[in-house]
């Protein structure tokens, strides 16, 4: 599987209904960045519980 923006192999690949999308190391880091500057974060954050620890 090749990254969805570019044409380099992806590294990490996400699945959403059946859509499968992969992504570089370059464009997931760049993915997690403008999700950690919006509101999708903390959207996410109260549907996981990600401050669990055990």
């Amino acid at each position: 599987m090749q990254c969805h923006y570019c044409e380099k192999p992806a590294a990490y690949a996400a699945e959403s209904e059946g859509v499968k999308v992969g992504l570089c190391e370059e464009h997931f880091q760049t993915r997690i960045e403008e999700l950690a500057e919006s509101d999708t974060l903390e959207s996410i954050r109260e549907r996981v519980d990600v401050d669990r620890q055990e």
